[in-house]
C-alpha cells in the first residue's frame, strides 16, 4: 500500500469465456463519403446565402437566423420521416441529417453574431437573437416532427 491506497492491478485477469469486445471499431467509408457529400451541399448553400445577403453591421442577422430555422424544420422532418419510413441501415440519415442539415445550420456563426453584437452594446438584442432561436428552433423542430408522425385520435 502506497499512500494509504491500494495497489492498482494494472490488467485485470481476463475472462476466456466473455466475448472479444472490438475496441476499435470499423470505419465506414460510404457512410463518411454520405456524411462528406451532404456537408459540402450544405455547407457550400449556407456560404452561397450568406454572401447573397451579407449581415449589415448592428442590425439583425437574418440570414443566419433563417438558415439555422430552416435547418432545424428540415432536421426535425427529415430524421422522424426516416426513422418511420427508412431501414436504418441506409445512407439517408448521414446524407441528409448529419452531413446536410449539420452543416448548412450554423452555431458557430451564431455565437460570433451574438459577440459582435454584445461588442457593440446591443445586448437586448442578442439576449433576443439567442432567445428567439431557440424558441423559434423548438417550435419548428416540434411542427416538422407533428407533421410526419400520424396524429393520434382521442376517444
Amino acid at each position: 500500500m502506497k499512500d494509504g491506497y491500494p495497489p492498482v492491478d494494472r490488467y485485470p485477469p481476463v475472462d476466456r469465456h466473455l466475448p472479444v469486445v472490438d475496441r476499435h471499431p470499423r470505419i465506414d467509408r460510404l457512410e463518411l463519403g454520405a456524411i462528406a457529400l451532404g456537408g459540402a451541399v450544405g455547407a457550400l448553400s449556407r456560404v452561397a446565402l450568406s454572401q447573397a445577403f451579407p449581415p449589415t453591421p448592428g442590425s439583425w442577422p437574418w440570414v443566419t437566423f433563417a438558415i439555422n430555422l430552416a435547418g432545424t424544420f428540415a432536421l426535425g422532418f427529415l430524421v422522424t420521416y426516416l426513422q418511420r419510413h427508412r431501414p436504418l441501415s441506409t445512407l439517408h440519415h448521414p446524407l441528409l441529417a448529419t452531413g446536410l442539415c449539420g452543416t448548412f445550420t450554423t452555431f458557430s456563426t451564431m455565437q460570433l453574431e451574438v459577440l459582435r453584437m454584445i461588442d457593440r452594446h446591443h445586448n437586448g438584442m442578442a439576449l433576443a437573437y439567442v432567445a428567439s432561436s431557440v424558441v423559434c428552433g423548438y417550435l419548428l423542430v416540434s411542427i416538422a416532427t407533428a407533421m410526419v408522425r400520424p396524429a393520434s385520435v382521442v376517444a
